[in-house]
């Protein structure tokens, strides 16, 4: 079983299905709880209205909640593996391998058996098996799995088609609204619970990049990832992907990934299984109340633009530093996170509306999604020579592989990604992660950049270095 503890937030392997609401009058007639999302929400007249039953909804949707088990080898590390003198006394020691293998769920979303569930739930099997409604069991291949969404595409081939459970992609959903979860918690088999949406846009919860997520008071626990939480309409709102828990069992909050960003991982796995997600090109920073105060606003609202990337869509759609962004395609936003998921959300080619206010005044501008510049992976160097940095594996950032990695679009230059054992990197103690500034006293922006430095002091006894680690500089000479 795979957790995740963000602060207290566990993702847990959650597997929830979809429902269906109908209420029984008094005198028998049947109402539709909720249909459309432009349809009034009512409260219960009195307690003949609160004879309700989900099981409609329920017969619909649970057939497209499925189970996943995956089984995976893992190697138990020895706490004593790299230590000179227990090898010397015991040799280099091979690490023990043992299986491990975990449950969670996942919604099928595409009658030819296109499956979504958590990365969490599949991440490093060897095998992957989903178990039907009816029971039936098929082998499972991976077509998309992304980390920083924590979600997975799966594929199984079926004689027939398979019942599918539709997105929900209205947007009318309010905090209220009646929502059903459907999985496989405990491994107890399929199970419904019900509850309510208790907040909407829900960031800051530590549990991926794209933090904008649902959150509910239905009952979510270990097994339920990669479920479906199920609006009124019968319809998949979101994926369950993670509780707010003290004790590994639910506690009334959960997290469920939304259905726009769901769609958007599926037609990626469907159109060649690379995730492109646009950006807008901007650095965002929150709008504070000395802010909102100093532009005429009456409370702190909208994302402010710190900087703009050249040529990137923000720049070409000529938004400045300094304009507040207010909406997105008509929704409001409240920050970057907020900003970030629109964008992520839509495919390249697509034209978004921005809402601004600059100077005063409100104006609309044309974005078009772009995917930032760049290769994801980036072109990976491994350092060799006569210096400090020997046996450093060594990448040049640039939009898209920081895009790829969560980290600043807009910084530049070297980063180490791995570093050789007993290498002059490792001896000088550097560390996946650090940032190259200088060489030698001269910034290094590039792999040209550092070998040309390298090459030009490859006699030298010292080496004065920069790097940044963890958001803080640190210079030092090393002297080899």
């Amino acid at each position: 079983m795979n957790w995740k503890l963000p602060a207290v937030c566990a993702a847990l392997i959650a597997g929830l299905a979809l429902a269906a609401a109908a209420v029984n009058s008094a005198n028998g007639q049947e109402e539709t709880l909720a249909g459309a999302g432009s349809q009034d929400r009512t409260l219960p007249q009195s307690s003949a209205h609160m004879q309700m039953s989900f099981a409609p909804i329920v017969r619909d949707a649970a057939p497209a909640v499925v189970n996943v088990y995956s089984r995976r080898v893992v190697a138990d590390r020895n706490p004593f593996a790299g230590d000179p003198m227990f090898e010397r006394f015991f040799g280099r020691q091979t690490p023990r391998q043992r299986e491990v293998q975990s449950l969670g769920s996942g919604v099928i979303v595409d009658g030819a058996g296109l499956i979504v569930t958590n990365n969490h739930v599949v991440e490093g099997a060897q095998e992957l098996r989903v178990v039907l409604h009816d029971r039936r069991e098929l082998e499972a291949e991976i077509l998309l799995a992304d980390e920083r969404t924590d979600l997975a595409v799966l594929r199984v081939v079926a004689d027939e088609p398979l019942p599918v459970l539709p997105f929900d992609l209205s947007g009318s959903a309010e905090v209220g609204d009646l929502v059903l979860a459907i999985g496989n918690p405990f491994g107890v088999g399929q199970t419904v619970t019900s509850g309510i949406v208790s907040a909407l846009a829900r960031t800051d919860v530590g549990i991926t990049d794209y933090a904008f997520f649902i959150q509910t008071d239905a009952a979510i626990n270990p097994g339920n990832s990669g479920g479906a939480l199920v609006s009124m309409n019968g319809e998949l709102l979101g994926i369950n992907t993670a509780i707010f828990s003290r004790s590994g069992g639910s506690q009334g909050i959960g997290f469920a990934i939304p259905a726009e960003m769901v769609r958007s991982v599926v037609q990626a796995a469907t159109q060649g299984g690379e995730l492109v997600r646009p950006w807008l090109g901007a650095r965002l920073q929150p709008v504070t109340s000395d802010i909102a105060l100093s532009m005429g606003f009456d409370r702190p609202r909208g994302a402010l633009v710190a900087d703009v990337y050249p040529g990137g869509p923000a720049d070409m759609a000529r938004l400045r530093r300094g304009d507040v962004i207010l909406s997105v395609d008509g929704v409001e936003v409240n920050n970057e996170a907020a900003v970030r998921f629109r964008f992520a959300t839509r495919a390249v080619g697509d034209e978004a509306e921005l809402r601004i206010m600059r100077d005063g005044e409100e104006r609309t501008l044309a974005v078009i999604a772009e995917g930032p510049p760049g290769e994801r992976d980036g072109e990976r160097v491994v350092l060799n020579g006569r210096n400090p940095f020997q046996g450093a594996e060594v990448v040049e950032l640039s939009p898209a592989f920081n895009e790829a990695n969560g980290l600043d679009p807009f910084t530049e230059g070297l980063i180490v990604m791995r570093i050789q054992r007993r290498s002059a990197a490792e001896f000088y103690g550097f560390r996946p992660g650090d940032r190259i500034l200088s060489v030698n006293r001269r910034p290094v922006s590039n792999l040209e950049g550092i070998e040309r430095e390298l090459a030009a002091a490859d006699s030298a006894r010292e080496w004065p270095v920069e790097i940044e680690r963890r958001g803080e500089r640190h210079a030092r000479t090393l002297r080899l």
